[in-house]
């Protein structure tokens, strides 16, 4: 869900300032499908776990310590979902908006100008589901942000467009 005073700027309206801003994109499906996965590999071991070896070395009715796992493991595939669609990236003229976050929310503005390395990074499992990640390095350690769950061709398309616009933003430093 976006933040009541972000909703304008997912339509590309005007925003505040009076400047016209891009319409936000989020993160592809196949992130979700890919922390669902990684969650499972971890969830169903321990709900295993806490269900047979208490069911055999205890008695049938200790099986039922495998409920827990097995609902915070439920609960996590909902909370999985929220925050994927929290994730969320929009272009503007002078800089990259990033949003994230389900109960903290995170807006971070990154100036084009600002930018000082860009990359694009994908490990085995995100190349598996045909992912990759943007990230953004700043001067400012705090500021980098980063863009997961995005497609290689729109993660290449996006870095070589910061770059090109942090070059022509920061010759005027």
């Amino acid at each position: 869900m976006i933040p009541p005073n972000l909703a304008r700027m997912t339509t590309g309206t005007e925003a505040a300032g009076g400047e016209e801003t891009g319409a936000w994109r989020g993160a592809e499906p196949g992130l979700l499908r890919l922390r669902w996965l990684l969650l499972l590999c971890c969830g169903l071991p321990v709900t295993a776990a806490a269900g047979i070896v208490p069911g055999l070395l205890l008695g049938p009715a200790w099986a039922a310590l495998a409920l827990p796992p097995a609902a915070l493991t439920a609960w996590g595939r909902g909370a999985l979902a929220r925050n994927w669609r929290s994730w969320r990236y929009a272009e503007r003229a002078d800089d990259l908006l990033v949003g994230h976050g389900v109960l903290w929310r995170k807006l971070t503005v990154v100036p084009y100008g600002r930018m000082q390395l860009v990359e694009v990074t994908s490990g085995p499992l995100e190349r598996r589901f045909g992912l990759a990640r943007l990230v953004l390095h700043t001067a400012a350690a705090t500021t980098d942000a980063t863009v997961p769950g995005l497609t290689p061709d729109e993660a290449e398309r996006l870095r070589d467009r910061l770059t090109r616009l942090g070059q022509a933003r920061s010759a005027g430093l």
